[in-house]
């Protein structure tokens, strides 16, 4: 089955988490058929702040502009079935639990939820108040799953690389790629 995908990067800090993700979809190209990217402006801020440069414009993916409305996943009739969202700040969560599509990503969210697809979320957020529990329960029990940006150790990662793609092979894991990672006593 080929994939349809919309990552939103969100403008909380963990730039590394959206760079390493589009580094593994890349490389994914025989299970993916198009990944639809938009960025927030602080998105597109912490990448260069964190990170150092402006790679998200090099990686092959469409980059829709955060008010561009006529990207295909802003209507459920494109069938994109997977919506990750890393990082995801407490802003774009809050707007998504609440229904409030002001801008592509809660677009592009609210669709998915409406046609009862796959929407991941990752926050990177901490520590967390009550609003952003509630917040998270609102999504969950509208379909969403909510896969915070906390790392595994059992791998023994090395390097902050491989702890990173713990985050990261999980979340590719949810949205239902096949992928070559750690496993549990296997």
């Amino acid at each position: 089955m080929m994939h349809k995908i919309v990552l939103a990067i969100g403008g909380s800090s963990g730039a590394i988490y959206a760079k390493l993700l589009l580094d593994r979809l890349s490389l994914l190209h025989e299970q993916i058929s198009d990944v639809g990217i938009v960025m927030s402006d602080n998105a597109k801020y912490n990448w260069e702040l964190e990170i150092g440069d402006k790679g998200y414009e090099k990686y092959g993916f469409t980059l829709y502009d955060k008010s561009d409305f006529n990207a295909p996943f802003a209507s459920g009739s494109a069938k994109f079935k997977t919506m990750i969202v890393c990082p995801c700040s407490m802003g774009v969560l809050a707007r998504i639990a609440t229904g409030v599509s002001n801008d592509l990503t809660t677009r592009a969210a609210d669709v998915i939820l409406k046609e009862r697809r796959k929407l991941i979320l990752v926050p990177r957020e901490t520590p967390l108040s009550l609003i952003h529990i509630e917040n998270m329960r609102t999504v969950t029990l509208a379909g969403g799953i909510i896969c915070p940006a906390v790392p595994s150790f059992y791998s023994n990662p090395k390097s902050t690389d491989e702890i990173v793609y713990t985050v990261v092979d999980r979340v590719l894991d949810l949205a239902g790629l096949d992928i070559d990672t750690y496993r549990w006593n296997s």
